[in-house]
C-alpha cells in the first residue's frame, strides 16, 4: 500500500513518529562521530609529541593533549601523605621480634624526611631539586628495608613453628602485607617517568606503566594524569592477583619490581594462611 492510499489520519500520525526516530538516529550518529574525532585528535597530538614535533607548528596541539603528556601544576601531596602516615603507624605497632632494630628509629627518620619533602613542595609536587629527589628516594628506601626485614622475620618464625596465636599471626601478617603494598606503590610512584615532579613538567613522554586511561583517552577527562592512588591500585592488584591486571609494565625495571613484589606477597600470604589454618585445625 502506498503512502498516498493511506487514510489521512494514519498518515498524519505515523509520519512525525518516523521523522522523530530518524532525527534521533542522526543525533546519535553525530555524537559518535564527534567522540571518534576527538579521540583521533588526542592520538594525533600524542603521536606528534612522541615524534618530537611538540615544539613545531605541526605539534602545537597542547590543548588536545591529555594531562599526562603536558606540563601541569603537579600532584597534590595529600594522598601520598596519607600513605606514609599508614606506613609509620603500622611500623610503630609491629611487634619487637618482627621490627627492624632499633624499632623507633626508622619511623622517626621517615617522618623527618617527609617534613623536609613537605617544606620543599608544600601542596603541589612540582619542584625538582636534588635535595627533594634524594630525600624522597631515601624515605622509600628506609621504609623498604624495614618492611623487608619484617617479612624475612615473619617467614623465619613461620618456618620454625613460631608466630603466636592464629589471630596474632593474621593481624601481624596483614599489617606487613599492607605495608608492603604501600611501599611498592611508592616505588612505582617515585620512578615512573622520573617521579612526580618530573611528570608535572612532562619531561618524559614515554611511560613506564601503561594505564588504561592512556589507551582510551576519550573516556576520561583530559585533566587526568596518574597519581599516587593509581600506583596504589597497581600495587594492590599486583599483590593480590600476582600479575598485572589493567596496568601493564613497559620497561625492565617495572617488570622486575612487580615480579619481586608478587613473590613477597605470595610467600607472605601463603605462609600466614597455611600456619593460621594449621593452628585452627
Amino acid at each position: 500500500m502506498s503512502e498516498e492510499s493511506l487514510p489521512p489520519e494514519l498518515s498524519r500520525t505515523e509520519q512525525p513518529h518516523g521523522n522523530h526516530v530518524h532525527e534521533h538516529e542522526m543525533v546519535e550518529h553525530e555524537r559518535v562521530e564527534h567522540e571518534a574525532h576527538a579521540a583521533m585528535k588526542v592520538r594525533l597530538a600524542r603521536l606528534e609529541l612522541l615524534l618530537g614535533l611538540g615544539h613545531t607548528e605541526a605539534g602545537r596541539l597542547a590543548h588536545h593533549l591529555p594531562a599526562w603528556l603536558r606540563p601541569t601544576r603537579g600532584e597534590h601531596r595529600l594522598p601520598v601523605a596519607i600513605g606514609l602516615a599508614i606506613i609509620i603507624a603500622l611500623q610503630l605497632r609491629t611487634p619487637e621480634d618482627l621490627a627492624l632494630p632499633p624499632k623507633p628509629l626508622w619511623p622517626v627518620l621517615e617522618l623527618l624526611l617527609f617534613v623536609l619533602l613537605t617544606f620543599l613542595n608544600p601542596r603541589w609536587i612540582n619542584r625538582e631539586t636534588v635535595l627533594a629527589r634524594t630525600a624522597g628516594l631515601l624515605l622509600v628506601l628506609i621504609a623498604s628495608l624495614a618492611t623487608l626485614w619484617s617479612v624475612a622475620r615473619l617467614v623465619y618464625e613461620l618456618a620454625t613453628g613460631h608466630g603466636g596465636t592464629a589471630v596474632a599471626l593474621l593481624v601481624n601478617g596483614g599489617s606487613i602485607w599492607l605495608t608492603n603494598v604501600i611501599v611498592f606503590a611508592l616505588w612505582y610512584w617515585e620512578f615512573d617517568r622520573g617521579g612526580p615532579a618530573a611528570r608535572a613538567h612532562a619531561r618524559v613522554t614515554r611511560p613506564d606503566f601503561l594505564f588504561s586511561q592512556m589507551t582510551a583517552p576519550e573516556f576520561v577527562s583530559r585533566d587526568w594524569e596518574p597519581g599516587f592512588v593509581d600506583y596504589l591500585y597497581l600495587s594492590f592488584t599486583n599483590a593480590t592477583a600476582f600479575s598485572p591486571t589493567d596496568t601493564l609494565p613497559l620497561v625492565h625495571w617495572a617488570k622486575i619490581t612487580m615480579m619481586f613484589q608478587s613473590a613477597i606477597s605470595l610467600a607472605t600470604v601463603a605462609l600466614v594462611l597455611a600456619r593460621a589454618v594449621n593452628i585452627f585445625a
